[in-house]
């Protein structure tokens, strides 16, 4: 069970999400974050939420959404529950991009397995 109440510096949340302290704090910038509760001494504590939200951010990213399209997410989901159905369209719309870019690896590896089946059974002459 996950401690509600638990917080991690941002050299912690680093290291879970892959992400540099740059990139996390950057993401504070422009938006992609809430601002990040801070300690005493002024300094980052991520909360679990905030984790949540990064590991969907990282899925975004990971199969190429635009920064501000995913800042354009961000924006909606802070508007409330009237904005589902424009969130929706910008998740569908992005993930016919990922199924287009799946088929468009799907045919290159085809090239390449078929190149690779040609080579396997060449003998190799020293």
């Amino acid at each position: 069970m996950e401690d509600v109440n638990a917080s991690y510096t941002v050299g912690e949340v680093a290291e879970q999400t892959g992400l540099s302290t740059h990139t996390l704090r950057w993401y504070e910038q422009v938006g992609l974050l809430d601002p990040v509760d801070r300690d005493t001494g002024g300094r980052r504590r991520y909360a679990e939420p905030d984790l949540a939200r990064l590991g969907f951010l990282i899925k975004l990213r990971s199969t190429g959404m635009p920064v501000r399209d995913m800042v354009r997410y961000i924006e909606l989901v802070r508007c409330g529950p009237a904005t589902v159905e424009e969130r929706l369209a910008l998740l569908v719309a992005h993930r016919q991009r990922v199924l287009a870019q799946i088929e468009a690896l799907t045919d290159d590896l085809k090239v390449i397995d078929r190149k690779i089946d040609i080579y396997s059974h060449v003998e190799v002459v020293t």
